[in-house]
């Protein structure tokens, strides 16, 4: 899209099981998306398939992937930190409170509490470390990958429900004003790949609303 790249894009539903069809485990045996194949070359990962990108094709801006190498490792300190983290909290929560709910699996409070605890310490390391120096992260003036990776966590946010959605991410100015910096530094792609997440909200909190008047 924006670097000019080729592909083909095909969607794999996992709310519908599709990342463990025998099809898609001969691509990516780990049953995870997503996953690119290019040419005979298959790659997994969303980090390392952001890190290829950029750097096979000469066409991908400079800033997404800087070749200073002190810059180079303050954007893989991120990618590292991102998995631990940031991306443990917010899967934590969205299991707890929108998919094991939507399953019929019971709640655990407990699991529920440890799972917000461990996204707000998150957020919080966001908002006054790696957001601490400039608008984008690590003091950039330019999106780099990490920025789109971790942008894509804190908008998974939005299928929760509007009330936890917004106690969870309301004290966190810095991180809404750099979603909001990042979505303008990618218009108008960040509304098209974030399209079928904006769908998923809509379906979601109507099943969650309607679950609960069940259970009222």
């Amino acid at each position: 899209m924006m670097n000019g790249i080729d592909f083909e894009e095909i969607t794999i539903d996992i709310f519908k099981n599709q990342q463990h069809t025998p099809e898609y485990k001969a691509i990516n045996p780990m049953s995870q998306v997503p996953t690119i194949v290019d040419g005979d070359f298959t790659l997994f990962e969303s980090h390392t398939i952001l890190i290829y990108l950029s750097c096979k094709y000469p066409g991908v801006a400079s800033h997404w992937y800087p070749s200073y190498l002190i810059v180079r490792a303050k954007v893989h300190s991120v990618l590292d930190w991102h998995h631990a983290n940031l991306r443990r909290g917010s899967v934590g929560v969205i299991m707890n409170s929108v998919i094991y709910p939507l399953k019929g699996i019971p709640s655990n409070p407990k699991a529920n509490e440890e799972a917000e605890k461990t996204l707000e310490k998150a957020l919080t390391v966001l908002e006054t470390f790696w957001l601490k120096d400039g608008p984008f992260l690590v003091g950039r003036s330019q999106p780099s990958i990490t920025d789109l990776n971790l942008v894509s966590e804190v908008m998974a946010l939005e299928i929760l429900s509007e009330e936890l959605h917004d106690r969870i991410l309301s004290p966190y100015k810095k991180v809404l004003q750099w979603v909001e910096n990042t979505k303008s530094a990618t218009t108008p792609h960040f509304e098209e790949i974030h399209g079928v997440l904006f769908k998923t909200k809509k379906e979601f909190r109507a099943q969650l609303a309607l679950k609960s008047g069940k259970n009222e």
